[in-house]
């Protein structure tokens, strides 16, 4: 099965890529989200005024509106003076994520950011010739980097009710075995919130070749309600070839901190870790990291205010007779009947930042969900646009 060609954007260009498009705004006319940033717009970004960026409703990268917690502000604020030095306490960063999983430090891979990671295990399970296997769409910014090393992706389309085809992608792996470096799931999937259940999990672990690892992205882990589904991490914990990332960007709302980890068996982790710069992680973010962790309460009040907004809001759109796509993550697909390309600008000009477009998907538009203040302005907007 031959790969098609790979584009996307990664969770770090995104990051950049809001700076740069709030700054082309002041400058120049808006490029599309998801189009290729230029230098140009990204010098322009350090320019932009803060009144400027704020005036927006930022729905397009599944961020966390609200902020982090006190407690993680606090922690983060007090590792300032910590600034100067390279090597300094680390806020207990490790210990905190071996103990929230009950597992030992050496099970632990910390990163700049989840895309660190995912990059890490490109890196180090890829090369010429090699392939990883996933579906599409997803987060892609696994296929781009399989295409810096020489490798190639096999992207599956997505099955019946936008789910992941586990028979289709264990297929595609024996098929082209043993080229195959390692398989991508993201659960829940970006752009589309769908899950894969703890059995789906256990029948793609099951049907793989023992040497071939599956990477599993739980970045909007925090947001599943559905009983059917189960993180993967004892899947990694009882020795399989599991990689199971999560990141601080989306429940602890630290996305521009870039903080991020890997779970995995001790052999797995020792073949990554040659391949990562321990240094990456700034202490900031570790010491917020570690506060985050250890401030339940209010990571579980984000979590309910996240879901109770995305079902107020996807109710909402699907009275007015649009199509959501059930989600479990801080995030959801509205089918708009027109491609969403087309109404980009629009949401700009009503103040809203919202989706890009995710062929072959290419009607749906993907909203972060933000505080009850800010779906409002995504409904008013909305309103406005389909009725024109």
């Amino acid at each position: 099965m031959r790969a098609r060609e790979i584009n996307g954007i990664s969770r770090r260009r995104f990051a950049g890529g809001m700076a740069a498009i709030l700054g082309s705004l002041a400058v120049r006319p808006t490029p599309i989200l998801g189009q290729a940033i230029g230098p140009a717009a990204i010098a322009a970004a350090g320019r932009v005024p803060i009144e400027e960026y704020d005036r927006f409703a930022k729905l397009c990268f599944n961020e966390n509106s609200y902020g982090p917690p006190k407690s993680v502000l606090d922690a983060m604020a007090g590792a300032l003076k910590f600034a100067n030095r390279y090597m300094s306490p680390n806020g207990g960063i490790l210990d905190a994520i071996a103990s929230h999983h009950g597992v030992g430090i050496e099970h632990v891979l910390l990163g700049a950011g989840s895309s660190e990671i995912l990059d890490i295990v490109g890196t180090t399970f890829l090369g010429e010739g090699k392939k990883v296997v996933g579906v599409e769409p997803t987060f892609s910014e696994v296929y781009q980097h399989a295409t810096g090393l020489k490798a190639d992706a096999i992207r599956l389309p997505l099955g019946a009710n936008f789910r992941q085809n586990i028979p289709a992608m264990i297929k595609a792996v024996k098929d082209n075995h043993p080229n195959v470096g390692f398989v991508y799931l993201c659960n829940p999937n970006n752009p589309t919130g769908v899950i894969v259940t703890k059995d789906e999990v256990k029948q793609l672990l099951d049907g793989l070749p023992p040497e071939v690892p599956a990477l599993i992205d739980e970045a909007y882990y925090h947001f599943v309600e559905d009983p059917a589904y189960a993180t993967s991490v004892p899947w990694a914990l009882e020795g399989r070839p599991v990689i199971v990332t999560r990141t601080f960007s989306k429940i602890a709302a630290m996305a521009g901190m870039r903080l991020g980890y890997a779970i995995a068996p001790e052999s797995l982790i020792q073949r990554m870790a040659p391949y990562i710069d321990n240094m990456n992680v700034n202490v900031v973010a570790k010491w917020g990291g570690a506060a985050a962790l250890a401030d339940k309460a209010a990571l579980e009040t984000m979590r309910r205010n996240i879901i109770q907004t995305r079902k107020r809001t996807t109710a909402a759109l699907e009275a007015l007779g649009y199509a959501v796509i059930p989600s479990e993550a801080n995030f959801f697909m509205v089918n708009i009947r027109r491609e969403v390309r087309s109404v980009l600008r629009e949401f700009r000009q009503e103040g809203v930042l919202a989706g890009r477009p995710f062929p072959p998907m290419d009607e749906y538009l993907r909203v972060s969900v933000g505080t009850d203040a800010e779906m409002d302005r995504f409904l008013a907007a909305f309103k406005v646009i389909m009725k024109a």
